[in-house]
């Protein structure tokens, strides 16, 4: 884990914790300076949060307790983690230029806060996965569909047979006729996705490993996982919709994720790159032979 996360993690778990520990959570993140420099008794006073709460606030964050928090927060300070493009909203009318920057640097904030987050560990165990797998089944919906075509495009060029259904029912149909030699992987940001999840727990049950990518924090998909990889997102509210910060975060877990099970066997890789490359671009020099 990196040890400069401490306001990423607050801020992608402000949905999802009890309003007694989110009183705690503002504060650090509004008085970020002062806070690293107070006791867990002066937060709970200056917060109106108990220390209870702010313990429950440490564990819910994965954090090892408070001191690991101030630690944290005090590298977020130090390295400038967070700008001010996270709360810059598009407005009406914005200048064209304005949307190029502001976009832009959320997308890059977007890949970098998810790399604080990430678990070297859990990676380096998804790689291995995924590379001994007989079968991958990719599941998502909407624009974590896009997600799952994409890894199965990049996945299927280097000889990996996997599958990223469109379909709900295909994707329903596909999980229970997954093995223990095979993978599932659910994307979903939210992680509250019902076929998503319906899929994972079919593949649970036939022992598939389950490797997910989902928002930071808990939620239904991350805690059926074997191994949860988690991406961070600072999108506008204007765009939110569209998944465009959250988006780029995920396309960066699947390009390590392929990297990584490509490096294995460079040769291999490299060979069915080339082929695959070469047919396709025979196949579409010339669309309309025959």
């Amino acid at each position: 884990m990196r040890n400069n996360d401490g306001l990423i993690r607050i801020r992608e778990a402000l949905n999802i914790i009890k309003p007694a520990e989110r009183n705690a959570a503002n504060y650090i993140l509004e008085h970020p300076e002062e806070a690293v420099r107070l006791s867990i008794k002066e937060l709970s006073e200056r917060s109106g949060s108990s220390q209870a709460a702010i313990i429950r606030l440490c564990k819910n964050i994965g954090v090892s307790g408070f001191q690991d928090l101030k630690l944290r927060v005090a590298g977020n300070l130090q390295t400038s983690e967070l700008s001010n493009y996270n709360n810059t909203e598009i407005s009406s009318g914005e200048k064209v230029s304005s949307i190029m920057d502001i976009i832009s640097q959320k997308n890059i904030q977007s890949i970098e806060q998810t790399l604080k987050i990430l678990d070297l560990s859990s990676v380096e165990r998804a790689i291995e996965a995924l590379d001994k797998a007989n079968r991958i089944d990719f599941y998502g919906a909407a624009a974590s569909q896009v997600i799952a075509q994409d890894a199965q495009q990049k996945f299927l060029r280097i000889n990996k047979y996997c599958t990223a259904f469109e379909d709900a029912h295909l994707q329903l149909t596909s999980s229970v006729t997954l093995t223990e030699k095979d993978v599932a992987v659910g994307i979903s940001y939210s992680g509250e996705t019902k076929h998503v999840n319906s899929s994972i727990e079919n593949a649970k049950k036939n022992n598939a490993m389950v490797i997910t990518i989902t928002r930071y924090g808990k939620n239904t998909l991350s805690e059926m996982a074997d191994i949860p990889l988690y991406v961070s997102s600072v999108e506008s509210e204007l765009v939110r919709s569209a998944a465009t910060a959250s988006r780029m975060a995920q396309l960066n877990i699947i390009d390590i994720l392929f990297t990584g099970v490509a490096s294995r066997s460079y040769d291999s890789t490299l060979y069915y790159l080339n082929k695959t490359r070469e047919v396709l671009q025979k196949e579409f020099r010339n669309p309309h032979k025959g």
